[in-house]
C-alpha cells in the first residue's frame, strides 16, 4: 500500500496537480468603434462578484488606454481564470445604459463567449492560463 502511494505521488507532478511557476497572460481587445476612452476590465479567478468590477474584492482591476488595446498581465499562478471588459468611450468609470438596460458602450468578455439577455455565465468565459497564454477579446456594441 505504501509503495503505491509514492508511485502515486511521484507522478502527481506530470498530472497537473501541482503546478509550479509563474504563467503570463497577453491581452488583445479588438472591434473598438472608436479610440476614444479606457478599456476597464477584471480578471477573476472565481465567480465572486462576476461580472461587475465594482462588486468583487477579489478580482484584479486593470485599465488602458483605448488607443493601444493591448495588455500583459505577469506573475500569474497557473489556472482558471475569467476575463470582463467595457469600452469606457467617455471615462466616467462606469458602463453606460440606455433606459431599457442596454450598454451603450462596448463590452467584451474572454473566450468571446456570447452574450444573449444578460452577460455569459462564467463556466462560459472561464479559461485556463499556464505559461505564456494569449486571448484576443471581440468588443461588442449594442447601440
Amino acid at each position: 500500500m505504501l509503495k503505491r502511494a509514492a508511485i502515486a505521488a511521484a507522478f502527481l507532478p506530470l498530472l497537473g496537480a501541482a503546478p509550479s511557476g509563474e504563467a503570463s497572460l497577453h491581452l488583445t481587445f479588438e472591434g473598438l468603434r472608436s479610440q476614444k476612452g479606457s478599456i476597464r476590465l477584471c480578471l477573476w479567478r472565481d465567480s465572486d462578484g462576476y461580472p461587475d468590477c465594482t462588486r468583487s474584492t477579489s478580482a484584479t482591476k486593470e485599465t488602458v488606454p483605448a488607443s493601444s488595446p493591448m495588455l500583459d498581465i505577469a506573475g500569474l499562478q497557473p489556472g482558471d481564470y475569467a476575463v470582463s471588459a467595457i469600452h469606457d468611450e467617455n471615462d466616467n468609470r462606469k458602463l453606460d445604459k440606455s433606459f431599457i438596460g442596454l450598454p451603450t458602450e462596448g463590452v467584451a468578455f474572454s473566450n468571446n463567449a456570447r452574450i444573449a439577455f444578460g452577460p455569459p455565465k462564467f463556466e462560459k468565459v472561464r479559461f485556463h492560463v499556464a505559461g505564456e497564454t494569449a486571448q484576443t477579446l471581440h468588443m461588442r456594441y449594442f447601440l
